[in-house]
């Protein structure tokens, strides 16, 4: 490997520090700040890896952890939207492509084309490993809204309703038995003013 590669990889990886810099909407449990993208994508990493074999079926670890890792790396440029925004999805996604594009073109080739498949994959939802990292994707903030008595919806008057109709699909179908987990929960606090109106 020779120095310019190096030089490439570093600036990459420097601009990735960006990501600690995006907050989102859920905050880590017992501080009292939000979360970053960061963050929640290493969490992701460690709830694929601790549920993979929950998967819906066989999934290869070694092309979701990197997956859930980059996922969000376009919020570099285009900052966090709440998942339960549905207005504006496709400006959102075609934003996203550009930002992701941009840091990826940080790097020479062929890193910079592995990169743009894991997130094109993760983006398609088509392969097992994409629908699993899809499902963890969803998964972790409804984890941490039952643990923190629903502090994101509440915040953002996200309805019980809501919160099914976007999480449930993505996650029954790449870990059915977190879904089963997530919705009973979910239907045991839904009556604790947890949820927006």
């Amino acid at each position: 490997m020779n120095t310019t590669t190096i030089q490439h990889i570093a600036r990459f990886i420097l601009e990735l520090d960006k990501l600690k810099g995006v907050t989102r909407k859920t905050k880590p449990l017992g501080l009292d700040r939000y979360e970053n993208s960061a963050e929640h994508s290493w969490q992701l990493a460690m709830l694929a890896a601790a549920v993979a074999d929950y998967a819906e079926t066989p999934v290869n670890l070694d092309r979701v952890i990197p997956m859930v890792l980059v996922h969000d790396i376009g919020e570099i440029d285009t900052g966090d939207t709440i998942f339960y925004a549905e207005e504006g999805l496709a400006d959102r996604k075609a934003a996203e492509r550009v930002a992701v594009t941009r840091i990826f073109g940080l790097l020479e080739e062929p890193q910079r084309s592995w990169f743009m498949s894991l997130w094109d994959e993760f983006d398609d939802a088509a392969t097992p490993e994409a629908r699993f990292a899809h499902a963890v994707d969803r998964a972790m903030p409804v984890l941490l809204n039952l643990a923190n008595e629903g502090q994101s919806w509440r915040e953002n008057g996200i309805t019980h309703a809501r919160v099914i109709g976007r999480v449930a699909e993505p996650i029954r179908a790449g870990c059915p038995a977190l879904w089963e987990y997530i919705e009973t929960r979910l239907e045991e606090e839904r009556g604790k003013g947890w949820f927006g109106m």
